[in-house]
């Protein structure tokens, strides 16, 4: 993104003098927003750019300076207002345009932003960002062939420009060619050695390979790139699987989603094996759950800490510090289980009827990086919901886009607000003939419970299901269903109906 400050103007004492001589000098008010940028003060910037473009006569620049400070705070829609008003007053303004495709970007107006950086290099040929940036929307419209010649175009202009090539790893992982990814991130690492993103992003394509020894350590990356729980600090050193740790005390805090959780608590049993006292903390909402994790584990809520420990460690960093290898991903499974007297409650609220009883998931939090291409719409599966079977569904939180379809649908049994936490779900799902989930906690959850889950996956299926697989080595219970082309749901849902009348014996 382009820096629109100009680095040479005087010192922020230099401008309020100036200002002071003379309050209506709009480049003394520019120039004082500069610095100010520089400084870090950013909304103090922003007031001194809105008095420069108050007074001056043609505010181009203070307009386009403020508007890069905008996009700085995450507030695109002024930022487009600013780029809007740049480029009117100057149409052939090349960086007007291709910020403008950064801030279209940021409000979900992908076509526009494609539009944008199009006229950014109508103008410029040579923009290296703009190139960039075309092709990040390009892969967000799923044209991920387009986006590697955005990419590609981008190289030619700078051969070593690491963003681009960490890019073009990301499309091709898209198409599921994992080894030409694997060959950009190197070069994209080769030519930035410090570039956390594409050291990170080539542990999840080893790993999705299978290639888990080699995955976990750069999956280490993760914590300068997005996980800032993950780089929690305390005075206790961190472990990393060069301390002996029996007798012990190892502190073992969560990171990331609850199907994160769900899936690696079960190596805080394989630290326990090595001797080690462990303390694992857990979201709120699985704590009652993951009390009956394992008896040697001392479970408690997310923000708690113990009052004394030896040593911590992030929960998804188990697997480097205790030296796992490709073949050591599962632990014996079940290694969570309902509470008997949550499960007597389900099952006196839910009577056989002598039909299958199947729990659904369709969607996952709004929020995850992926959930538009791991999520679908609750009308797709309707082949589903036509066969005659008692579903339930298992979401505690529906979409607004769902509510009215979900409102109509007569066959899904709503139990959300039974639901209060994990510890009702497992109860629920163990009464289950069947969970039927897009890959969210439900399926994780399911598959730690040991029960049968079949996970409806997009094309480019996160690493943890590998691939080609139908199968799980995380979770032996689980059957994997796969798009055979990106968003290619109906094709899924068809493969889970005619896999449900005949495990179940429906007529045809």
């Amino acid at each position: 993104m382009s820096d629109g400050s100009d680095q040479d103007a005087p010192p922020l004492e230099v401008c309020d003098l100036v200002i002071a001589a003379r309050p209506d000098f709009a480049d003394g008010h520019r120039a004082r927003g500069d610095a100010l940028y520089r400084l870090g003060r950013l909304h103090e910037a922003i007031g001194s750019y809105g008095r420069a473009i108050a007074l001056a006569p043609d505010p181009a620049r203070a307009l386009f300076n403020r508007g890069i400070i905008f996009q700085a705070l995450n507030r695109p829609a002024e930022a487009l207002a600013d780029f809007d008003a740049v480029v009117a007053l100057a149409p052939d303004s090349a960086d007007a345009h291709s910020n403008r495709g950064l801030a279209l970007q940021d409000l979900g107006r992908l076509d526009a932003a494609l539009a944008s950086f199009d006229r950014a290099i109508a103008l410029a040929p040579d923009s290296i960002a703009a190139h960039t940036n075309r092709g990040v929307v390009l892969q967000d419209l799923d044209r991920a062939e387009d986006a590697i010649a955005a990419f590609d175009a981008a190289i030619a202009l700078r051969p070593d420009f690491a963003e681009a090539h960490a890019n073009r790893g990301h499309a091709l992982q898209d198409l599921l060619r994992s080894q030409e990814a694997l060959d950009s991130y190197d070069r994209a690492i080769a030519a930035r050695p410090d570039f956390a993103r594409a050291s990170w992003a080539k542990g999840l394509a080893l790993m999705q390979l299978g290639r888990m020894g080699k995955g976990w350590a750069l999956f280490e990356r993760r914590a300068a790139e997005y996980a800032p729980n993950a780089r929690r600090t305390f005075a206790e050193p961190a472990w990393s699987g060069e301390a002996d740790i029996a007798g012990k005390t190892l502190f073992v805090h969560w990171e990331q989603g609850f199907g994160d959780t769900l899936q690696f608590c079960r190596y805080a049993g394989v630290a326990a094996d090595r001797g080690a006292r462990v303390v694992l903390s857990v979201q709120d909402p699985l704590l009652r759950l993951m009390k009956r994790l394992d008896p040697r584990v001392t479970v408690i809520g997310g923000a708690e800490q113990p009052a004394v420990f030896d040593l911590h460690c992030p929960l998804m960093s188990l697997p480097l510090a205790l030296g796992l290898s490709d073949e050591a991903m599962p632990v014996d499974v079940p290694y969570l289980s309902a509470d008997p007297a949550d499960l007597a409650v389900w099952r006196a609220r839910l009577p056989a009827t002598g039909r299958p009883r199947i729990g659904l998931a369709w969607s996952g939090a709004p929020a995850q990086k992926n959930d538009r291409n791991r999520s679908m719409d609750l009308r797709r599966l309707q082949p589903l919901l036509d066969l005659d079977a008692d579903w339930v569904c298992l979401q505690k939180d529906v979409r607004d886009a769902d509510a009215g379809a979900l409102a109509k649908e007569g066959r899904l049994r709503i139990v959300a607000d039974d639901l209060r936490d994990f510890a009702d779900t497992a109860a629920l799902v163990e009464t289950l003939d069947l969970v039927v989930s897009v890959d969210t906690s439900v399926a994780h959850l399911a598959g730690a419970l040991g029960k049968p889950v079949w996970v409806m996956l997009t094309y480019n299926a996160d690493w943890r299901w590998l691939l080609g697989r139908t199968d799980s080595p995380w979770y032996p219970s689980a059957r994997l269903f796969r798009q055979p082309a990106r968003s290619d749901w109906p094709s899924v849902a068809q493969d889970v109906r005619s896999a449900i009348m005949s495990r179940f014996g429906m007529p045809a």
